[in-house]
């Protein structure tokens, strides 16, 4: 009887030996899996704000209707792909006049060119720091007929099962927060032209939620 314990005892530790490692390992395997974030807002709150700073004018404005998937890994940061578009028609300043001349053919001619685009290649010089992540998101920055490479500085935030507090929404939550400078002669947007009333650096700065719901 004595015997059959100490059997039975060390059954049981060769079990929790090799088993707790492989679930361990499942883990993690299971936890590095990348995840797409819909970047669609059902609560229109995503938005991204523009500041053009001239000697005689300051034009400030913002656009609202966001789209776009990022594909994130916690794990693996680096391999971060995606795109990220703005409808051109959702760019708003508070003159009338000023915003039927920034949608206009002599400026983004809104009616052509219907959306502006950064397709993201991937993320380096990468920091974390607590459930944060600064890097450089290198890719493709797409205005009116004009695309550029640029890198851009970036902070991601990773909140895992925070969805719910945001959406009502079981799932994941991605914030992707930059700011960041475009050069409107770079895209052939009026070049050289009017620069006392509208400055050549437009100043960019976004906070974008993206969603990954529970399946």
């Amino acid at each position: 009887m004595e015997v059959d314990i100490i059997i039975l005892k060390y059954l049981i530790w060769m079990m929790k030996f090799f088993l707790i490692p492989i679930f361990v390992i499942s883990s993690v395997f299971v936890t590095a899996k990348p995840i797409d974030f819909d970047f669609k807002d059902p609560k229109g709150v995503n938005n991204i704000i523009f500041q053009m700073d001239a000697p005689l004018e300051s034009i400030n404005g913002s656009g609202d209707s966001i789209t776009g998937t990022v594909t994130f890994n916690p794990n693996k940061p680096e391999e971060t792909k995606g795109a990220i578009y703005l409808e051109s028609n959702s760019l708003h300043v508070g003159n009338p006049l000023l915003k039927e001349h920034m949608h206009g053919k002599e400026w983004l001619d809104v009616s052509k060119f219907k959306q502006i685009k950064f397709q993201l290649s991937k993320l380096h010089n990468i920091k974390k720091v607590k459930n944060d992540i600064f890097a450089d998101a290198k890719g493709k920055m797409s205005i009116r007929h004009i695309t550029i490479e640029m890198n851009i500085p970036v902070k991601i935030t990773y909140l895992k099962d925070l969805l719910i507090k945001r959406n009502r929404t079981p799932g994941d939550l991605l914030i992707l927060r930059s700011k960041f400078v475009v050069q409107r002669d770079d895209f052939d947007i009026q070049k050289g032209q009017s620069l006392d009333k509208v400055a050549n650096e437009i100043e960019i700065s976004l906070n974008l939620a993206g969603a990954a719901p529970k399946k």
